[in-house]
């Protein structure tokens, strides 16, 4: 027997499914089931099957609570209350103008504003709560602005130019890293001349350790730009590059990591790209595609280990070693996980690779050492990978595994001395929409159908490789589990990988000088604010207790009519007139 139910029942009965509360008749104690049936326009009903029909009085089976009473948010004292703590806190924020010690950089590849909702709804529901209203470790920051993401060639940017802009503090061009936009992707003579370097040089040049964590492969974008000069952002070996950019002189990517910039730790994957041609693999033996693939015979693993004799130096491949490395006696550690990228979370052996939480807490421990301080980049690199397979599941697993680390790089740091940061490079076309009910899962289906009379998950691409039109229909959902990880998300647009999306990414800061972190900068602003609050690279101000602007020698363009430039030369002009005037009145 079915029967409609009226606005107050479908309010109540949708509650307690929510909640995740078995709804039992307390007579013969049958389940409920609910269904829902769509209309045009956007109208639906919820209706219920009751399978007893001698009670009408419902109660969850977890917590004796009757379902039909005010829950705490129907309460406007709740609300009230809880914006006045709030309200609270901040009035009673001081501003910490400390010179930080230490940086932590948290990147999330790919994170933007929706993966970022979606994936602390998703933390809730793992915990078994409802979702909407949980508190991610990201959401305690203070500080909270937003970062422009554009390139200097492109509207929306790849993760090479973007962690030139945030690691170096110069925008630049798509696919390059460690560059300015006078080089051009893949042309190895127009680098020559055009490097830049990255906060982490400026960091190590100031006496600082200096580390990288990611769950890509170390030669990957975000990690290599905080060392590399590339034209090409895929030239992660010598077999992956040109003869003619070798020719011009440039080398690889895996070659600049021993060279550019001596580095304390280094934790991730990407071991094939340091060992010749045909390696075997000493996890993956038979699989060649795991198999060295240096041309150039060079074992960097190797030479590595012997540029650094006289310290304490550990190479690990395996958790087992590394869970053996102590770093209380460890100088330098070099960690490569896997031939490649890292396994996804979901996918991850915790007997052979370690989390993102234990690495970013033995990086730490080792650098945090140094009584001068370090600076640390942790890159959740796999949430970009998992948008560009369409796989919502996955990319919000990766997020909540990379806010479970910095809640790991809080607990082990003391804030009046560390500058922490989390931000992303990029975003992608991943949307959160449909009227879902609270506490509905987030990788689930809307209760609104579409006017085709088929339902939709709540996140969906605007293009990517869930795109699935069959006789003109897409597909039928409602006998498919889109919660699994391997669900692929349907997108409105056929392409091959999803593609980035532009919009502005949030910047999040907490410790010395992170009130830095406000309003809508452009994302190279990052690494300029950055260096300023631990004095590291050319800006010292903040060591020498001043806060005027440099003497900088350089004219600016500085609206899109260049009269900023027209405006320096006259004041350049008026102060020469000046002195002139001025020795003319002494003589």
């Amino acid at each position: 027997m079915f029967k409609v139910c009226s606005k107050h029942e479908v309010t109540s009965i949708v509650r307690c499914v929510i909640l995740n509360l078995q709804i039992l008749c307390c007579s013969c104690s049958s389940f409920f089931f609910y269904t829902y049936k769509s209309f045009p326009k956007g109208r639906f009903d919820l209706t219920f099957q009751k399978q007893c029909t001698n009670t009408t009085t419902y109660r969850s089976t977890t917590n004796n609570v009757n379902i039909f009473g005010l829950t705490p948010e129907e309460n406007p004292e709740f609300w009230r209350s809880q914006a006045r703590k709030t309200l609270q806190s901040t009035l009673d924020r001081k501003l910490n103008t400390n010179v930080a010690k230490n940086i932590l950089l948290f990147l999330g590849d790919g994170m933007g504003i929706t993966t970022y909702t979606a994936a602390w709804i998703l933390k809730g529901q793992l915990q078994n709560q409802t979702g909407e209203e949980t508190v991610m470790t990201m959401d305690t920051f203070p500080n909270v602005g937003l970062a422009k993401t554009y390139s200097v060639d492109f509207q929306i940017p790849d993760s090479a130019a973007t962690a030139t802009a945030y690691l170096c503090g110069v925008k630049t061009n798509l696919n390059t890293i460690g560059v300015s936009a006078a080089a051009r992707n893949g042309v190895c003579k127009t680098q020559k001349g055009n490097e830049v370097t990255s906060i982490l040089k400026w960091a190590k040049d100031a006496g600082k350790s200096v580390g990288i964590v990611t769950t890509t492969r170390v030669q990957h974008a975000t990690p290599a730009t905080s060392y590399a000069h590339s034209a090409s952002r895929k030239w992660y070996s010598d077999a992956d590059m040109p003869d003619a950019a070798k020719r011009d002189g440039c080398t690889d990517i895996s070659s600049q990591l021993l060279n550019n910039t001596d580095i304390d730790v280094i934790i991730g994957g990407g071991r094939k790209y340091m060992t010749p041609r045909g390696t075997k693999d000493p996890e993956y033996p038979r699989d060649y595609s795991s198999r060295g693939k240096r041309k150039d015979g060079r074992n960097l693993i190797n030479e590595w280990q012997r540029l650094k004799i006289g310290k304490v130096a550990r190479y690990v491949w395996n958790k087992t070693d590394f869970d053996a490395v102590d770093p209380e006696t460890t100088d330098y550690l070099m960690a490569l996980f896997e031939p490649g990228d890292l396994r996804f979370e979901a996918d991850r052996d915790p007997s052979m690779d370690p989390s993102i939480v234990e690495t970013t807490e033995k990086a730490i421990r080792i650098l945090q050492k140094n009584p001068k301080g370090f600076f640390l980049l942790v890159e959740g690199g796999r949430i970009d990978q998992a948008h560009h397979d369409g796989r919502a599941y996955m990319a919000l697993h990766e997020t909540v595994a990379f806010d479970y680390a910095i809640a790991k790089g809080l607990e082990l740091t003391k804030e009046h001395e560390t500058l922490t940061i989390v931000t992303a490079d990029h975003s992608h076309p991943v949307s959160l929409n449909g009227f879902p009910f609270r506490g509905q899962s987030i990788l689930g289906k809307s209760p609104l159908w579409g006017t085709d009379m088929l339902p939709y998950t709540t996140l969906m691409y605007g293009n990517g490789p869930g795109h699935k039109i069959t006789n003109g229909k897409r597909p039928d959902l409602r006998n498919v589990n889109t919660k699994t990880k391997d669900y692929v998300q349907l997108s409105a647009v056929p392409t091959e990988s999803t593609t980035h999306s532009g919009e502005d990414v949030a910047v999040l800061a907490r410790g010395p000088m992170a009130h830095l972190f406000q309003g809508v900068q452009e994302q190279n602003y990052i690494a300029h604010a950055m260096a300023y609050a631990a004095c590291v690279g050319a800006d010292m101000r903040h060591c020498q207790g001043q806060t005027q602007p440099p003497v900088v020698h350089t004219t600016f363009t500085g609206d899109k009519n260049g009269n900023g430039g027209t405006h320096g030369s006259v004041t350049l002009l008026m102060s020469l007139l000046s002195a002139l005037l001025a020795i003319t009145l002494l003589m």
